[in-house]
């Protein structure tokens, strides 16, 4: 179980879909992710399955909900998400924080958190965050935790931005 200051990554459980459904049917949280729009309860079972198949693959991969060491919330979802980018295999950094949590830099401490994870744990030799046009906060949240704006790729007929963090020798 991973941990930062304020949260802990739990893997998501049957009884947590209500939650994903919750994440995926508010507009605001989906802006900037896949196609922007919101997700049917049959998409949302589809991702939820996704998911649970990444904790089977590898148990360090996969989205998870980050709780709130407080109060025991849920307050969003990130993990270290494998990605396949331009035919080359990557792992993302990943983070969605609920809407009434933004701006509390819970997605800052994250990133830090999943980013020397990955890099000093898992010695991967670099991780990305893919992030649309127009997410500053996500882009702001990239930068301040070390990684670099590589290029502008499409992804699903989106301009993304592509940042990445490399394992320093």
């Amino acid at each position: 179980m991973l941990e930062s200051k304020r949260t802990i990554l739990v893997k998501y459980t049957e009884d947590e879909i209500g939650y994903l459904v919750k994440l995926l049917s508010n507009p605001n949280m989906v802006k900037y992710i896949g196609n922007g729009k919101v997700r049917s309860r049959e998409q949302t079972q589809n991702f939820f399955n996704w998911i649970v198949e990444q904790y089977k693959e590898n148990e360090n991969y996969g989205l998870k909900i980050i709780k709130d060491k407080t109060s025991n919330k849920n307050i969003g979802h990130a993990g270290l998400v494998p990605q396949i980018v331009e035919g080359k295999e990557f792992v993302e950094v990943g983070y969605w924080i609920e809407e009434n949590y933004w701006g509390k830099g819970y997605a800052s401490e994250i990133a830090r958190t999943l980013i020397t994870y990955g890099l000093q744990n898992l010695k991967l030799p670099e991780l990305i965050a893919l992030i649309q046009k127009g997410n500053a906060a996500s882009e702001k949240v990239a930068l301040k935790n070390g990684m670099k704006k590589e290029k502008e790729i499409m992804v699903n007929g989106k301009i993304v931005n592509l940042y990445k963090i490399t394992l320093k020798k």
